[in-house]
């Protein structure tokens, strides 16, 4: 019925044979996960063989590459509580002598422009500087009306940076996010930030060498205060 023929209880291999097998090929995956999977995803080369095979740098960059993808994750929150600094409180506060007066034309000549006539009245400029150590981050924001213009120009030196450049409105929704622009290992940049809307706007940077780095930022334009929130 079968064309087949079983082999014999001779020709199979004996349990000492199926172990010996058994053996050598964990010892032989072992020896792949040790030389070039450990080298190639986590950057852990125990031999050395992995970097002289150039699968080490790869591993390294994508470590690297999750962990930025970490800190960018993190720049959101840790930037959250900054926001409510003292600003939108000095807002409520000037708002509310407006239905106070009880002659309604003298409230609406005098009030609003004063409360809106001083931040583009003068334009300001201010020069910053920080300096980080390796891993270290920094915020420095500016607090701005919206539409507001503000040229600025910022330098790293030491070494490359990443940076955010991003802004967050009074009592903004926990998770809000709204960006500018941002990049990795740049040793500057310059240009002019429109903001988006009354908030804080600004630049979060982070030193992701080995070394220290000196941040340098020159801001010119229409804002009402300049401060490191971080």
């Amino acid at each position: 019925m079968y064309n087949t023929d079983l082999p014999k209880r001779a020709d199979l291999p004996t349990t000492g044979k199926l172990l010996r097998s058994t053996a050598l090929a964990a010892l032989i995956a072992g020896g792949l996960l040790v030389t070039t999977v450990l080298p190639a995803e986590y950057g852990i080369d125990p031999t050395g063989i992995g970097r002289a095979l150039g699968l080490t740098p790869m591993g390294e960059i994508k470590i690297s590459l999750a962990a930025e993808a970490r800190a960018d994750e993190r720049v959101a929150t840790e930037t959250a509580p900054a926001q409510p600094v003292a600003v939108a409180p000095a807002v409520r506060a000037e708002a509310a002598p407006v239905p106070a007066p009880a002659p309604a034309p003298f409230a609406v000549a005098a009030l609003p422009p004063a409360a809106v006539a001083p931040a583009p009245a003068a334009a300001r400029q201010d020069t910053v500087t920080v300096t980080l150590k390796p891993g270290q981050g920094a915020e420095v924001k500016l607090t701005m009306n919206k539409d507001h213009r503000v040229r600025y120009e910022w330098a790293s030196a030491g070494g490359p940076v990443n940076f955010d450049t991003h802004g967050d409105p009074y009592d903004a929704p926990k998770d809000f996010y709204h960006g500018y622009g941002k990049g990795r290992n740049e040793l500057g940049s310059k240009g002019e930030l429109v903001a988006a809307f009354d908030g804080k706007h600004g630049w979060f940077w982070r030193n992701r060498s080995g070394y220290d780095v000196t941040v340098t930022l020159k801001t010119q334009g229409e804002y009402a205060r300049i401060e490191r929130v971080l």
